[in-house]
């Protein structure tokens, strides 16, 4: 079983480049970053964690770009791997995201991972011109396009949000053929078939804890759905429990992320360190 950290990026304490270095440092295999390109002052959409429009957190209106910030990172790492915890496709033009995300995959070695969301901000969606009814169907066509952008030769798509024909573009990714998308959303049926149609693995909300059910449920739909293989399952955890951690291991779970603070890098240092050592994991020599 891995272990990923995810920093909130935001305008304020270390750096992504500094945070993602002591990441590899410390022995962690990947580094994630969030999404949002901007927070309407008044909302209508109700934050999964507080249940109304009510944000528990200021930085989710001072997010930094998450492609800046991971080509940052990736200038000064070799090894970790660097993802979006969660990144929201609809909210861009996904020729140009292809290009931004081939180009990440290629300059970094083939290290990018792909967390993507619907969106609970329906608001944020809306001032980007998004279907909320079928943005869902936007995100699926988006994915398809951008990995045939990434894979084919000549690309094209022809869908309902994104057409385009004959094509050609480069850098492809290293990841063929295309790198692993894997969703961020509440474990239910619903999402779990649209993760066995359009992706390659589920990633857990910061409020769901018991997932041993829900991880059977995403085989069986996956298996049911003709997926070779079987699903990347990464867990957001808030503390490591050795007898949890056991537990998910025993049940296939692939990468456990946790959270660190967006504070000095001595702090960020401190704590990465103290983590590390719960999780067995070891600091390269300096």
């Amino acid at each position: 079983m891995e272990f990923g950290i995810t920093l909130f990026t935001s305008d304020r304490g270390i750096t992504p480049a500094a945070a993602a270095k002591a990441v590899e440092r410390f022995g962690f295999d990947s580094f994630y970053v969030p999404e949002h390109t901007h927070i309407p002052v008044r909302r209508d959409a109700a934050h999964p964690q507080t249940g109304d429009e009510s944000l528990p957190d200021d930085r989710y209106m001072r997010t930094l770009d998450p492609w800046v910030a991971l080509g940052t990172a990736a200038s000064v790492t070799e090894r970790v791997r660097l993802g979006t915890a969660v990144a929201l496709p609809v909210e861009h033009d996904p020729i140009t995201l292809a290009k931004t995300i081939a180009s990440l995959d290629h300059l970094s070695g083939g290290r990018v991972t792909l967390g993507v969301g619907f969106g609970w901000n329906l608001d944020e969606l809306t001032d980007h011109g998004v279907p909320i009814k079928k943005r869902r169907t936007m995100l699926r066509e988006y994915l398809e396009g951008m990995q045939a952008l990434w894979s084919q030769e000549e690309a094209s798509y022809e869908g309902e949000f994104l057409s385009f024909g004959p094509s050609w573009a480069w850098p492809k990714t290293i990841q063929q053929p295309r790198v692993p998308v894997i969703v961020g959303a509440a474990g239910n049926e619903k999402n779990f078939r649209w993760i066995a149609r359009a992706a390659d693995g589920w990633m857990t909300t910061p409020i769901e804890h018991d997932i041993d059910d829900n991880v059977l449920l995403l085989r069986k739909i996956w298996e049911e759905a003709g997926r070779e293989g079987a699903p990347r399952i990464v867990v957001l955890d808030r503390k490591p429990v050795p007898e949890k951690l056991s537990r998910w291991a025993d049940l296939g779970v692939d990468e456990v992320i946790y959270g660190m603070p967006d504070a000095d890098e001595e702090t960020v240092v401190a704590y990465l360190d103290k983590l590390a050592g719960k999780l067995g994991r070891t600091p390269a020599a300096d």
